[in-house]
């Protein structure tokens, strides 16, 4: 994949080069071209042009070589062209470089701590993103002395390597580099309700020592349904006295708090300069370009906003965005991605703990000239912008930020309490888990709670981690549906240990957004996030929906295609949908369009309501009162099988389900039975779409 680098600056030239007017030169057709008069017109045109742009250019702010640098807006996407690095490391007398395979941005948080420790064991430690650099440089690593790379990689999907780390993961697999002299040490992580738990970091941990490279420490799990940040911190608290051992080296003794970013503040920025939530390109959301992507979303307008449950006190939502236009394309089965908004009362009550003026614009400059990553966050812009756009201040904060609070605290008390919970001691981690993770406070609440710990705004806003785009399983077919595509999302709600009500921020957010209420249009940024959750190529191959509650969004997408198909005149298998909820009358979302689709003979539905008798009815139950069926989809007609929905235990119940049903009509042992199910999901024959 090619790597642009494009200046700031340029950027701005460009947009606004697009707006002028071309003006076309007829051709003469006669000697002379040009007579007198036309080269006067000429050059007074192009002197008038000339002074036009020029004045233009100054008046709409494009800087000057006099001005600060750091007065620029910074592109996230603005990165050196020079992918060596090799070449960085030596020249800034590094001897560390940690590479990231990261989604959500947690594996390249957790390899800046471990760059960052790394001056406490005289190895200056360095960030680097693999899709930006030369990877075939780690033969040369063994040049300097005492070097070690490290892996955070996450696994994604099924069993798969983060986008970033594609190219490297694929290089490993493809090549045979003796990599002889590279010392190296990996830390996954994954989620254990996975198949392919940690797939990723395993394998590249294999690879690396199978190609002659030297293993430091053993191979870190880090399992995300658990205690994600105690994995981490548990292996890294054993990787670094292995480090010393392996180089013969010692700790300087205590760690040293070292800022990552330099603060500056701009009082005079011309507005249209700053930032105002745009993902990378400034402007990029009122002068759209395609194509977009997780950089370049789209602005769409919300078209439907209504909720699908009919009682109760829970919400369902139904909402369709439109695409005409925007030249994006999805296929059924694919994932919607939003970029959500922190809610305002929050990002307030944050301004009004640290009595700070969230309207301030801020520059934070990594102060590390080698790094690719300039700014932690599009800059300039305010921090009002950078904790409702940027931070994500609503997730339980890691040890590494407690840490950094403690010399922002004055009561001896607040302060011992945030020592012991960044600490590694049993006591410490147990109190972690209680009052972080278990009672569910974010930094808001921890602020409340610890009325002494008044952290520097921008310090704060270097530690907390980005703010995620939220995926949601499309729920339409771009068969039916070209120019809409529609997501169906449950509002997260709900009341905390500590009293406090916790509002999902994306669902929360979309809530609000009533079209039906607005007489202007209501905006979303998003873009399609490609998927393997495929219908089969031939429509008469029968197929099996498991998706109780919202895992029905895919196959209501799955179904309309089918009907599609069959109004066409195409023969279509067998299409049995399993669907479970609470309550007929309450949840039983799109009951009157399934209902339709079992009129028109397109689907077979068995459904189940927990709760409408005495005794507890579930898919799973309906699935083992079915296993003929079943079998007869996947067993005698060669059919597909789908999931979608919780991964912890629905999914884990459904696939022994699956291997019983096999074993059981297929007439097979347990290992046959589990080579058949494991042939399947290599067909693609077995396919889940599932979270936890």
């Amino acid at each position: 994949m090619a790597k642009v680098s494009l200046n700031p600056i340029c950027n701005y030239i460009r947009t606004t080069m697009e707006v002028e007017p071309t003006v076309g030169a007829e051709q003469l057709m006669e000697e002379p071209m040009f007579g007198v008069l036309d080269v006067v017109l000429l050059v007074s045109l192009l002197g008038i042009g000339g002074w036009w742009f020029l004045k233009n250019r100054q008046q709409s702010g494009v800087p000057t070589t006099d001005k600060s640098y750091f007065m620029q807006p910074t592109n996230l996407g603005t990165q050196s062209t020079d992918n060596s690095f090799i070449k960085k490391l030596k020249s800034s007398g590094r001897s560390l470089v940690v590479f990231y395979g990261s989604q959500t941005g947690t594996g390249e948080e957790f390899a800046g701590r471990l760059a960052k420790e790394g001056i406490r064991y005289h190895l200056k430690g360095m960030v680097a993103d693999p899709e930006e650099c030369d990877m075939e440089e780690l033969t040369n690593l063994k040049d300097i002395p005492n070097s070690l790379a490290v892996f955070c990689l996450a696994t994604y999907g099924e069993g798969d390597p983060t986008d970033n780390a594609m190219e490297f993961y694929e290089w490993l697999q493809n090549g045979d580099t003796d990599l002889t002299g590279l010392n190296y040490a990996v830390f996954g992580l994954g989620n254990k309700t996975y198949e392919h738990y940690n797939e990723v970091a395993k394998y590249v941990d294999k690879r690396l020592d199978e190609l002659g490279a030297t293993r430091v420490y053993e191979l870190g799990l880090g399992d995300d349904d658990a205690n994600i940040e105690d994995d981490f911190i548990t292996w890294k608290d054993k990787f670094w006295p292995a480090v010393c051992e392996f180089f013969d080296i010692e700790a300087t003794g205590e760690d040293v708090s070292v800022r990552q970013y330099r603060l500056t503040e701009h009082p005079d920025v011309p507005n249209d300069r700053i930032y105002s939530g745009e993902v990378a390109r400034l402007h990029s959301l009122r002068n759209q370009r395609a194509p977009f992507d997780a950089k370049n979303p789209f602005l769409a307008a919300i078209k439907v906003n209504r909720e699908l449950h009919k009682s109760g006190d829970r919400s369902c939502m139904h909402i369709e965005f439109d695409i005409e236009g925007s030249r994006m394309r999805y296929e059924t089965g694919d994932h919607l991605a939003i970029y959500p908004i922190n809610n305002e009362e929050l990002v307030n009550k944050l301004g009004e703990l640290l009595n700070v003026d969230l309207d301030t614009i801020i520059t934070l400059t990594n102060t590390d000239e080698e790094s690719n990553k300039k700014h932690p966050f599009p800059c300039p812009c305010s921090y009002r912008t950078a904790l409702t756009h940027y931070l994500d201040i609503t997730s339980n904060p890691r040890t590494h930020i407690l840490k950094e609070l403690i010399e922002y605290t004055k009561d001896p008390q607040e302060q011992e309490k945030l020592r012991s919970m960044a600490s590694t001691t049993p006591e410490g981690k147990q109190l972690y888990n209680q009052w972080i993770i278990q009672d569910n406070r974010n930094i808001v609440h921890i602020l409340e709670d610890l009325r002494s710990c008044k952290p520097a705004l921008d310090h704060l806003c270097e530690l907390l981690p980005r703010l995620q785009a939220r995926y949601y399983s499309i729920s339409s077919s771009p068969k039916v549906y070209p120019t809409t595509v529609h997501i169906t999302a449950v509002l997260v709600l709900y009341e905390t240990p500590t009293s406090r009500i916790n509002k999902g921020v994306a669902t929360s957010w979309l809530a609000t957004k009533q079209p039906s209420k607005s007489e202007i249009p209501i905006t979303t940024p998003i873009y399609i996030r490609r998927s393997q959750f495929r219908l089969p190529t031939r429509p008469q191959t029968p197929i099996i929906m498991i998706g109780p509650g919202t895992g029905l969004a895919p196959f209501r997408g799955f179904i309309q295609e089918r009907d599609q198909f069959k109004e066409e005149g195409k023969r279509i298998g067998d299409t049995v949908l399993f669907f479970g909820c609470r309550k007929k009358a309450e949840d039983f979302i799109y009951e009157e369009e399934l209902n339709e689709y079992v009129k028109k003979g397109v689907l077979t539905m068995h459904v189940a309501f927990s709760r409408d008798q005495a005794h507890k009815v579930y898919v799973t139950h309906l699935l083992e009162d079915n296993m003929d069926e079943i079998w007869r989809v996947i067993g005698e007609n060669n059919g597909h099988l789908y999931v979608c929905g919780d991964a912890r235990n629905m999914a884990r119940d459904v696939h022994n389900i699956v291997l019983k049903v096999v074993q059981q009509k297929g007439g097979m042992t347990e290992s046959q039975a589990l080579a058949y199910v494991k042939k399947m999901e290599a067909q693609k024959r077995y396919s889940a779409d599932v979270w936890s």
